[in-house]
């Protein structure tokens, strides 16, 4: 069980540790007074139904084998091994085209439900896989010293004290920076079995009449702190028995690339836990799923491609399900990476850290196409790629446009905006 950090008067040792016996993360309960959002209650604000899936793609994706400038000499020049043939490419336009292993991606692309934006990063990057993270999480140059991520301060700007805590949840063995707000918390776990109680029946009943809000608490409507407690561990327990009803029986519409425990599957897996729980209507507003393996630099190509296979196969699952079941319309799915690589191959038949890639959106409400201007091939700042958009200017589209949330409050300043949805701007900043 993981040491939760509570803000507040101190708490006696023997009151806390009632909390203890749900064998889960305190992390993933510690939001949670009132337990309903708008959408719960029928409060009238239709953007509560709207759904936001991040998909990390951690360790530094190759962007220029992903969206391939396949027309440009100087990406043959620069590549031998991992070179892409101009034949091989799912061209979108003359000048770039897809990865031939994102044939289903390239599908929804022509459907208009896949929006890419070119040559995003951050002025003066680092090229430390933690601190990039960090800053892209954070949505600030100084990363985890903010102490919050964009996504876990957009809920902060939001809810006030009406937290859940389903309203953000990562499949995943870490809570993720950008789910952490200075109230709300994500609720976090690796499978919906591993999210409940673990003691006896006798035992969970006495724990629940144990933790229920003192008659003092309901008739005053002050909050003590160990009535605070009691309800963390009551809404651990209730958002526990909501995953497991909303996840157990599912029956996806759409196959999902599912069998052994390999880094694909999982990815399936977890996308298919997400379906499950935007068709069971949870109040959940932000999903957080992450796919690894994207530091190549040793042998890439091999490696590259089933990535792609695995992200192709995975997404269009996932938003072919959502289709089927007329969801589509309330998800929007954002895949970004903490850097792209060296425009230059190395010797190891890879490629290095290197700095602006593209970040991909999928769903209903995408103006699908090509935004923001491919990075120069030529024009390199040490032998990178310079940054044409900042990632910023995406999260405060998908704050403002899609979530209607200020993105002046939650990113601190105005970052632009780019024409990625296609509704008519939510919110005039």
């Amino acid at each position: 069980m993981q040491t939760p950090i509570l803000k507040g008067p101190t708490v006696r040792r023997r009151d806390f540790l009632r909390l203890g016996a749900l064998g889960v993360s305190v992390a993933s309960t510690y939001p949670a007074f009132v337990g309903k959002t708008a959408a719960a209650t029928g409060e009238a604000n239709p953007l509560d139904d709207r759904v936001l899936v991040v998909l990390q793609l951690s360790g530094g994706n190759d962007g220029l084998s992903t969206v391939v400038p396949y027309s440009d000499p100087a990406y043959g020049r620069a590549r031998e091994i991992n070179r892409l043939r101009e034949e091989s490419v799912l061209n979108i336009d003359e000048r770039v085209g897809l990865h031939p292993n994102l044939a289903e991606l390239k599908e929804i692309y022509d459907e208009g439900r896949m929006a890419i934006v070119q040559g995003t990063s951050y002025p003066n990057p680092t090229r430390s896989h933690f601190e990039s993270m960090d800053i892209w999480h954070a949505a600030d140059r100084i990363g985890a010293r903010r102490g919050s991520g964009w996504l876990g301060r957009a809920i902060d700007s939001t809810c006030g004290n009406r937290m859940n805590p389903l309203l953000s949840v990562c499949l995943g063995s870490e809570v993720p920076l950008a789910l952490e707000g200075e109230r709300s918390k994500p609720l976090t776990f690796q499978r919906p079995g591993s999210y409940q109680w673990r003691g006896s029946r006798q035992q969970r009943d006495a724990f629940l009449r144990l933790n229920s809000p003192s008659p003092e608490s309901k008739t005053s409507g002050s909050i003590r702190q160990i009535d605070f407690l009691r309800q963390v561990a009551a809404d651990a327990n209730a958002s526990s028995q909501d995953i497991r009803k909303a996840t157990q029986g599912y029956r996806p519409v759409a196959p999902y690339p599912m069998g052994n425990r390999s880094r694909g599957n999982r990815l399936g897996a977890e996308l298919r836990l997400v379906a499950a729980m935007i068709a069971a209507r949870l109040p959940t507003r932000v999903f957080y799923v992450s796919l690894g393996g994207f530091d190549t630099h040793a042998n890439q190509r091999g490696r590259h491609d089933n990535l792609m296979t695995i992200l192709s196969k995975g997404l269009a699952a996932f938003l072919e399900d959502l289709k089927a079941q007329s969801l589509l319309d309330r998800v929007v799915v954002l895949a970004f990476s903490e850097f792209g690589r060296r425009v230059k191959e190395n010797a190891s038949r890879g490629t290095d850290h290197g700095v602006a890639g593209p970040m991909l959106l999928f769903g209903g409400g995408v103006r699908g196409g090509l935004h923001g201007a491919h990075p120069s091939l030529t024009d390199l700042v040490n032998g990178d790629l310079a940054m044409t958009s900042d990632f910023r200017q995406v999260y405060a589209t998908v704050l403002d446009d899609w979530l209607g949330i200020s993105s002046g409050e939650v990113l601190g300043k105005d970052w632009g905006w780019l024409p990625l949805f296609q509704t008519e701007r939510l919110r005039a900043f």
